[in-house]
């Protein structure tokens, strides 16, 4: 798996964890959120290289905490832009043109696995492009005017989808320029590849590959590292 290199968007403004708090930078089981998902990709011998999009303010900081961790497969940091989606587009240029895979993920899911990362690279090369999801447990309902229901969905079809996500790098710069030109936007990135007609691959992630959203998020992932040894899946 030649030239398989990674995005890490790590430039959100964790509005919901507080004002002036960076998520990334939140210590859980004695480390920074941000340690873990950067430790999985120099981890994984696939991974050639990945970029890191900070926010302005996190820039110097990144820096340094990079070299304390030993990141040595980081090729570039990049400043993010106004939404993820313009982070990614960020990321996506600092990467040589000669980059066949590329790995999205979110910096805020500590959890993702050396074999996660595998598992979207190998069904990216054979689809194009792949995402990690989970099935939806719970009823799910659509409502209309006043928060009255309007219809009860399927979960037999519905996922929730994580990240990493891999994508031919050609067909992601592709699907990232026509959103830009359209002016059309994607909470994620295998939504502006479907938004081209392309199918994206879905491969069922693990519930614990959570993304720290909310302080009450700490104590899962926290939990789950202390017991990671216990579950392959972790």
């Amino acid at each position: 798996m030649d030239n398989v290199l990674a995005v890490v968007v790590a430039a959100g403004q964790s509005r919901r964890m507080g004002e002036n708090v960076n998520k990334m930078l939140l210590h859980v089981a004695g480390r920074p959120v941000l340690s873990y998902s950067l430790a999985a990709l120099q981890e994984a011998p696939f991974v050639k290289g990945f970029v890191l999009v900070a926010g302005e303010r996190e820039l110097e900081t990144y820096v340094t905490l990079a070299e304390q961790w030993g990141c040595t497969k980081m090729i570039s940091l990049v400043k993010g832009g106004k939404t993820r989606q313009d982070s990614v587009w960020e990321g996506l240029n600092a990467l040589p043109a000669d980059t066949r895979v590329i790995i999205v993920h979110d910096g805020a899911r500590p959890l993702v696995t050396v074999n996660q990362l595998d598992q979207v690279v190998s069904e990216a090369l054979r689809w194009n492009a792949a995402a990690l999801a989970v099935p939806v447990k719970d009823t799910v309902k659509e409502t209309g005017m006043g928060n009255f229901v309007s219809r009860t969905l399927n979960r037999e079809s519905l996922w929730l989808a994580q990240t990493p996500q891999a994508f031919s790098y050609s067909l992601l710069m592709d699907a990232h320029r026509k959103a830009r030109r359209d002016q059309r936007t994607a909470t994620d990135d295998a939504g502006l590849v479907e938004a081209m007609g392309v199918p994206v691959k879905i491969i069922e992630g693990s519930y614990r590959n959570i993304k720290v959203t909310t302080p009450e998020d700490l104590s899962m992932i926290e939990y789950f590292l202390q017991h990671r040894d216990r579950h392959s899946c972790c």
